[in-house]
């Protein structure tokens, strides 16, 4: 398929088919932010270890962002074809065909599938989504239906980027959609850790020609972050 265009729907599968083969699921998604021309960077990154499998989840508005536009924004097949990249992930991978009984559900799968998720960049869109609980992608229906309480699957945490302009960062709803995700709904299940990490971000010249806070956590400091968090070997 050529550059540009992106790729075809990804296939069915099913999570209990990849239970033992020795790898470490990273579930990377991405939602509507400039920062998104970062996720490559990442996915490249953590797909360097051996013993890592990489699913890809992107909103509608983060696709816009990888388009083949330039080198720093490959396309999402070039992304497929990264080492460890297993799988891309868009919203009509969810209703592709009419659900029937006994058909598996994407985001369930995804789910069960991953061992952790990174959302980087967060954007302050599906920030303050993910805070109320709305499930209308296919990003938010994975967080939605995560096992917050480790009840089916051993308690698995949630790492979140945010990413957005200074003002949309100081503003009082955004400080109190992060309380909302740092005090995990009040649903401690990791031993008094909170099922959802927060990467606060940093300050920078933004896209949009402003300096302040607000910018996504450097690429960099956000891989190595996950590599100690999750015990991968460096």
């Amino acid at each position: 398929m050529a550059d540009g265009v992106a790729p075809e729907l990804a296939p069915l599968f099913s999570a209990a088919e990849y239970i033992n083969d020795g790898k470490l699921h990273i579930l990377l998604a991405a939602s509507g932010s400039v920062a998104t021309i970062k996720l490559p960077n990442i996915a490249e990154a953590l797909g360097r270890h051996a013993n890592v499998s990489l699913r890809i989840v992107l909103t509608a508005s983060s696709s816009k962002f990888l388009a083949g536009q330039s080198a720093e924004q490959p396309s999402l097949e070039q992304i497929r074809r990264l080492p460890n990249v297993d799988g891309i992930y868009q919203d009509l991978d969810e209703w592709k065909v009419p659900w029937v009984r006994g058909s598996s559900i994407l985001h369930i799968e995804l789910r069960r599938w991953a061992h952790f998720m990174l959302i980087a960049p967060l954007s302050a869109n599906t920030l303050a989504k993910m805070a109320l609980g709305l499930a209308d992608n296919l990003l938010l229906s994975v967080v939605r239906a995560w096992d917050v309480h480790g009840t089916v699957e051993p308690a698995r945490t949630i790492y979140v980027a945010p990413s957005m302009n200074t003002m949309m960062w100081k503003h009082p709803l955004t400080e109190k959609h992060i309380k909302t995700l740092e005090r995990g709904w009040n649903a401690d299940s990791m031993e008094g850790r909170s099922w959802i990490t927060v990467l606060k971000p940093m300050e920078k010249e933004l896209a949009c020609g402003d300096t302040g806070d607000g910018a996504m956590r450097d690429w960099r400091v956000i891989v190595k972050f996950i590599e100690e968090d999750v015990g991968l070997d460096l």
